[in-house]
């Protein structure tokens, strides 16, 4: 692989291995274990394992190895480890390298699975949390602490879009020893360079764009080599969470048309975004691309694009809010995003259900809230229908 080329052909390249048959699409290696010459042999790979020998599934597998070394080259990462969803990701990338005692700062606007491993799982195991509003580099200030162990934030928050300036926290949390962790879901590979901004980890759920057609799960853990060798796959390998050779393959067709979706998808937010502000029947139109969100500076500094997702709030709360999903032809009703499929979720009674009301409300999760995920679908017939679904209200 040329170090000239760019992430798109990166995409598409990036980490191929090839069988004695010579063929063109990757191969699927759907096997657990491998085959050893000799004992000798055996004990050999099991002391010391070569770039391109495995030993078993768990451990690693050369379908999955290619995506890991695809992923890392488009991010541009020293390595990577791919897991069976995102959440394994967040949770092996955190479980790893924390300990009794640590201390974590994170932004509060988090995913609601997220939250519950940073509130009840750390917790649950003497890991000590810290959550801040994470537009607020003051708070951020104020909550690292000499002792911090690691950052947690998401660059675009789930589901209100907040945009955190990842540089200026990276810098506070350096200045203290602490790794920078970040899941990268919204800004997506493409739009989001968050180790150039100063992130030491990156996690992805590769269940979002990166498959992007709603196929199977699948997660990633992006880091240094050091990190991602001797602290995340012994976790990981011991505990279970790896990536199938079979959906390490579907993730690798994704990477191939990744650019080019998400910046369609990109496109066409911006534009329902703009054109749906004026609705009588929405409060609030959320979308960091956007001349008046609040953090359209942060976007236009350290992102090529503000995401495929938009938050709609809807006036009339849950009652209006429903009522418009239920009104939706074209849109789907799912709990999904980054799909090809234009997916709309309710977040106060799905994703972020398990939070009381009063903290949904601390998040701006009102119950009018719609989590908009835009697909592929021609611009045009997506407005159509939701300007007739939020006409009903």
């Amino acid at each position: 692989m040329s170090d000239s080329w760019n992430h798109r052909t990166r995409a598409v390249h990036a980490g191929t291995r090839r069988s004695q048959y010579g063929e063109v699409s990757e191969a699927i290696f759907l096997t657990q274990g491998f085959v050893y010459d000799s004992a000798e042999a055996a004990a050999q790979r099991f002391e010391s394992l070569g770039e391109d020998e495995f030993i078993y599934a768990r451990y690693g597998n050369p379908t999955v190895a290619m995506f890991e070394e695809r992923i890392a080259s488009i991010e541009g990462a020293e390595d990577a480890f791919a897991t069976a969803s995102g959440m394994a990701a967040v949770n092996g990338a955190m479980m790893s390298m924390l300990k009794a005692g640590d201390h974590v700062v994170s932004s509060r606007a988090l995913f609601g699975s997220c939250l519950y491993i940073l509130e009840e799982i750390l917790t649950r195991f003497g890991v000590e949390v810290t959550f801040v509003d994470g537009t607020d580099l003051d708070q951020w200030r104020d909550a690292i602490r000499p002792d911090t162990k690691a950052v947690f934030l998401e660059t675009i928050s789930n589901p209100t879009l907040e945009v955190i300036d990842l540089r200026a926290v990276a810098r506070l949390a350096h200045a203290a020893g602490a790794t920078v962790v970040v899941d990268n879901v919204f800004a997506t590979p493409i739009f989001s360079r968050a180790f150039e901004m100063g992130a030491d980890v990156v996690i992805y759920s590769a269940t979002k764009h990166i498959d992007g057609q709603g196929r199977g799960l699948g997660g990633v853990i992006l880091g240094s080599r050091e990190f991602i060798r001797k602290t995340v796959e012994p976790y990981l390998k011991h505990t279970g969470g790896a990536m199938s050779p079979f959906n390490a393959w579907m993730m690798l067709k994704g990477l191939e048309t990744l650019d080019l979706r998400v910046r369609e998808q990109e496109r066409t937010a911006r534009h329902l975004a703009a054109a749906l502000q004026s609705h009588k029947g929405l409060s609030r139109v959320i979308y960091p691309g956007l001349p008046d969100n609040a953090q359209a500076q942060v976007v236009a500094e350290q992102m090529g694009g503000a995401g495929t997702v938009i938050a709609l709030d809807v006036t009339g709360g849950r009652d209006a809010a429903f009522r418009v999903l239920n009104a939706l032809k074209l849109v789907t009703i799912s709990n999904n995003l980054g799909d090809a499929k234009s997916i709309v979720t309710h977040p106060a009674t799905t994703t972020h259900q398990r939070l009381s009301e009063a903290q949904r409300a601390h998040l701006g999760i009102t119950d009018g809230l719609l989590r908009l995920s835009v697909g592929l679908e021609d611009a045009g017939d997506l407005m159509v229908d939701l300007t007739a679904a939020l006409d009903v209200i």
